[in-house]
């Protein structure tokens, strides 16, 4: 996919963070838009702004964890645009807690976004895609999908799952030729809400990460470095590349460089960095 012009996008997560950025990255490149998000009132924002630009943008609220509103949703893109070109399964959700003391329902809420949401989103635009010869699909993971990091089991295992996941599918598609594309993306810290509205149990203060008086939240903001802008501009380029694996942000490079070089020894590095941040 060497442009965007006229070609048409869907986008989960579409309401704030990289999944807003890439709304307005695409339409300023000609690229019409599906939108969507569980969050209403914001989304309708995101397709205010992206429509701005002479771009047709249509919007509607999707938990992408319902596999049956994701289907719906494909048809109703297909349908009020024609075509669908390319898939971004952005929808994400944060969790901070110990293995030991998290609930079964706040990791099953996890998966059920981060990583059936994409399975969902890949699943029901694959046909679709298929169809215009020239699909990508773009799956979210994160620099959590490349190491473990303390506190983070759920994020870890979904991201790691997208991650694998996407891997397969790019080697099936490369193998049976459907002129659709697959590409994992790694973003690092990036300046988005995700933290803010993340589920934060208090088991972490255990490991150190919520001192009294501490939003734990901050712990984790203090690394965001990466613009959602810039994230959305790499993404873009990263998928007129067709890379396989996108890295977004010097911090994601980091992460993929140490993992590579110290594939088990870098635990200790991820324990001893989680202490330092912490303070």
């Amino acid at each position: 996919m060497k442009s965007f012009k006229n070609k048409v996008a869907a986008i989960t997560g579409a309401a704030s963070g990289i999944g807003r950025a890439l709304a307005l990255e695409l339409a300023g490149r000609g690229c019409h838009l599906a939108l969507s998000d569980i969050d209403e009132e914001e989304l309708q924002e995101t397709a205010r702004k992206a429509s701005g630009v002479g771009v047709r943008v249509t919007s509607v609220r999707v938990d992408v964890a319902d596999r049956e509103a994701v289907y719906a949703w494909a048809e109703q893109v297909v349908s009020e645009h024609g075509k669908v070109n390319l898939i971004v399964n952005n929808a994400g959700v944060a969790l901070g807690s110990t293995v030991e003391k998290m609930s079964y329902g706040d990791f099953e809420w996890l998966m059920g976004v981060n990583f059936w949401g994409v399975v969902h989103g890949t699943k029901a635009f694959l046909p679709h895609l298929k169809a215009t010869g020239d699909g990508h699909i773009v799956n979210i993971s994160s620099v959590f999908g490349l190491a473990g990091i303390p506190s983070q089991s759920a994020y870890n295992s979904a991201k790691f799952a997208v991650r694998g996941f996407t891997e397969s599918l790019r080697e099936e598609l490369d193998m049976l030729g459907y002129g659709v594309s697959a590409s994992s993306v790694h973003p690092g810290g990036i300046k988005t809400n995700i933290a803010r509205a993340a589920r934060m149990d208090e088991s972490i203060r255990d490991l150190g990460l919520g001192a009294e008086g501490l939003d734990t939240r901050e712990v984790f903001e203090k690394s965001f470095i990466t613009t959602a802008e810039s994230a959305a501009r790499t993404i873009v380029e990263g998928v007129k590349r067709n890379q396989r694996r996108i890295l977004v942000g010097p911090d994601a490079r980091v992460y993929d460089w140490m993992v590579r070089l110290l594939p088990s020894a870098y635990q200790r590095i991820a324990v001893g960095y989680s202490r330092f941040a912490a303070k």
